[in-house]
């Protein structure tokens, strides 16, 4: 099965057409208005809905309570294929979510260890860089994590965490993840992405 490909904190119509293009697999428009890359939901629903089929699309939340409790945010949140849960929701949280949409649950790193991944019933695992800000650091973090962490789940498991286009290909070779999660490193500037960079990261990451 070949690497997917994902491509998160798309802002603008333009930036998600050119990840399409280039072969990207999913894209992440993130919903949690702290983030320098938020997007509010009506803005990321008219992106979405001009995207060419088979592309996933991710809404990305933090502790979202208020997403999924809301009925019309329930009603706003089935325009996308994925839900990505970057908080501390609990095992509970996660499937009350699950009965909207497909999770991806995202731990940091240094976190993972002390998860225990079967309460979580979930499409996939993502493991990213610990930060205050919930992800959208550029750093890296110790990949032996990640093959720990895979030890002790069958799910698949979504690699995030400072990607870019001069360490991708280290990271897939060092972990053997399901995919890859890119933003700020195929980035102009939070928010606005480097089409020469994402052409690079792709290019890369489709050679597995």
């Amino acid at each position: 099965m070949s690497l997917r490909i994902k491509i998160c904190g798309i802002t603008n119509l333009e930036d998600a057409q050119a990840a399409v293009a280039l072969g990207a697999d999913a894209l992440g428009f993130i919903l949690y208005a702290p983030s320098k890359r938020f997007i509010p939901i009506e803005k990321a629903i008219a992106i979405v809905k001009k995207l060419p089929p088979f592309v996933q699309t991710v809404a990305v939340t933090v502790n979202a309570t208020k997403e999924f409790s809301n009925l019309g945010w329930r009603k706003q949140l089935k325009n996308f294929n994925l839900a990505q849960l970057h908080g501390h929701e609990s095992p509970v949280h996660v499937r009350a979510v699950g009965k909207y949409l497909p999770v991806i649950k995202v731990f940091p790193a240094n976190e993972a260890a002390n998860s225990v991944p079967e309460h979580y019933d979930v499409s996939a695992f993502m493991l990213d860089t610990p930060s205050k800000d919930h992800g959208g650091t550029g750093q890296i973090f110790d990949w032996d994590l990640a093959l720990e962490f895979k030890k002790r789940t069958r799910r698949p498991l979504i690699l995030s965490g400072g990607l870019n286009p001069e360490n991708v290909a280290k990271a897939i070779e060092a972990v053997q993840p399901y995919a890859v999660d890119v933003a700020s490193g195929v980035e102009l500037s939070p928010g606005k992405k480097d089409h020469a960079k994402l052409r690079d990261f792709i290019q890369i990451c489709k050679r597995y």
